[in-house]
């Protein structure tokens, strides 16, 4: 495993349960679970609907669009690994999908960043096993 990614990266606590993901990202995907059962898109993963509880689920690609839903700015990291990269945007992005999904935006400037702005996925290879999901403005 490559360690010269200098910040703390996702150890996921069920790592059988969110591998599609992560196999998504390296790829530059984003998938999520839905429900075959009631047609249900929804994040976190998670072993059954939140909908329905039917445990028949199935990875989708979505489209990796959405709208910023909420978002504050960063400037005091809580973990020095990030303190060269304050400020940034930590934001709740509403997926065109329905999901709601917790990640940053970049490639933005901080005064330009507004509640239901348009974004889309890109993708930060942070070492070979971990690709982190961020958006930017679409």
């Amino acid at each position: 495993m490559a360690t010269d990614y200098p910040k703390p990266l996702p150890r996921p606590i069920s790592p059988e349960l969110t591998r599609p993901f992560w196999e998504a990202a390296k790829r530059h995907e984003l998938v999520m679970p839905r429900c075959k059962t009631c047609d249900h898109v929804f994040w976190y993963p998670r072993s059954e609907c939140p909908c329905c509880l039917s445990t028949n689920l199935e990875w989708v690609q979505v489209s990796g669009r959405g709208r910023l839903h909420s978002f504050t700015i960063i400037r005091q990291p809580a973990n020095a690994a990030f303190r060269d990269d304050v400020p940034y945007v930590y934001a709740v992005v509403q997926l065109d999908e329905g999901p709601r999904m917790v990640s940053n935006v970049v490639e933005c400037d901080m005064g330009a960043v507004k509640v239901d702005m348009p974004l889309v996925a890109t993708y930060h290879d942070a070492t070979p096993e971990w690709t982190l999901v961020k958006f930017k403005p679409a």
